[in-house]
């Protein structure tokens, strides 16, 4: 979706992953297959770029700091480093005044007895590094369950969260430029169902509304404590006391994709003008509501009904398998 917003301003794209299927590289000008940490091709891949940019925050910091030192990487590489340990988020996050969940760092079954009883129950066990929709969280609802929880983990390094009160979840994208101009997209209002993201709502409800200014402030001064340049997304909690920060992700999001028909300029062009140093563009929305609905698995294939509707504007990913809980498209419905 990058590389299909890139096109139209006139830049070609280079993909570079170690996957065997690269759907970007379908709608890419080259492709480099190779692993992260693979001198020789990430200083060939350097050598045939201007910028350079990241799309997944489990990319090895060392890989981004080797490339960083070859050519402008933006964002850069501080925001991947906070945004890569959960733990490491939060206190920086929290450092900017912004108020995340009761949280507990969790290096032993011991510290896990610890922490519940200083955090409480119910609680969610998430390990600090590598886990996305869902994945590396296990959910407790007493203490006697810490022993199964910590073996879930395979006893890596963790973070404990509190459950909180809340009324709604919700993200805000920042997009900032390298002279620092930045702008903000409305707030979406996002149903999550098993650790997923399942559907994003614009213009939000009662509940994100009362806490949008806030987390947006805090999510621009994240963004400028991070010198960070492209689309910055940041999860939160509309609870009755304010927004609390649940995490963030250093690139575009999957809440954002209703932008791509939602808004005059789609979250994807916007990440591409921030980081080739372009004019941001406006935000406004095209129309009065967006739904954004994730097809996962072999939801995908209700696409021949979705074409025929006329609200609706179908993205398939063109991934070769259908898993469940994989995203195989979405769907925007205007």
């Amino acid at each position: 979706m990058l590389a299909l917003a890139a096109a139209p301003l006139g830049y070609r794209v280079h993909v570079y992953a170690p996957d065997a299927e690269l759907v970007a590289g379908d709608v890419a000008a080259a492709v480099t297959r190779a692993a992260w940490d693979d001198a020789a091709a990430l200083d060939r891949f350097a050598a045939a770029v201007d910028v350079i940019t990241y799309e997944f925050e489990n990319v090895p910091v060392a890989t981004v700091e080797r490339l960083a030192a070859l050519k402008p990487v933006r964002p850069g590489v501080a925001a991947l480093r906070v945004a890569q340990d959960r733990m490491i988020e939060k206190r920086f996050v929290a450092g900017l005044g912004g108020r995340p969940a009761p949280f507990a760092a969790v290096d032993s079954l011991a510290g896990l007895h610890a922490a519940l009883a200083d955090v409480g129950t119910p609680a969610i066990l998430k390990t600090r590094r590598l886990g996305y929709d869902g994945k590396g969280q296990v959910r407790i609802g007493s203490a006697d369950e810490a022993g199964a929880a910590w073996a879930a983990v395979a006893g890596a390094p963790c973070v404990l969260e509190g459950y909180v009160a809340f009324a709604a979840e919700f993200s805000i994208l920042v997009a900032r430029c390298p002279g620092g101009a930045e702008v903000h997209y409305p707030a979406a209002e996002n149903v999550h169902r098993g650790g997923i993201l399942s559907e994003s709502h614009v213009p939000a409800g009662a509940a994100v509304a009362a806490c949008m200014a806030e987390a947006t402030a805090l999510t621009v001064r994240i963004a400028d404590a991070l010198d960070y340049v492209g689309v910055l997304a940041c999860e939160f909690f509309a609870c009755a006391e304010g927004p609390l920060f649940n995490e963030m992700a250093p690139r575009v999001h999957n809440s954002g994709h209703w932008t791509q028909d939602g808004a005059l300029t789609s979250q994807f062009e916007q990440h591409v003008r921030a980081i080739c140093g372009l004019p941001l563009g406006p935000v406004t929305m095209r129309v009065p509501r967006v739904r954004m609905e994730n097809l996962l698995g072999d939801t995908a294939d209700r696409w021949p009904a979705l074409l025929a509707d006329p609200a609706a504007k179908l993205h398939l990913y063109g991934k070769s398998e259908a898993a469940e809980g994989r995203k195989m498209g979405h769907v925007n419905f205007l």
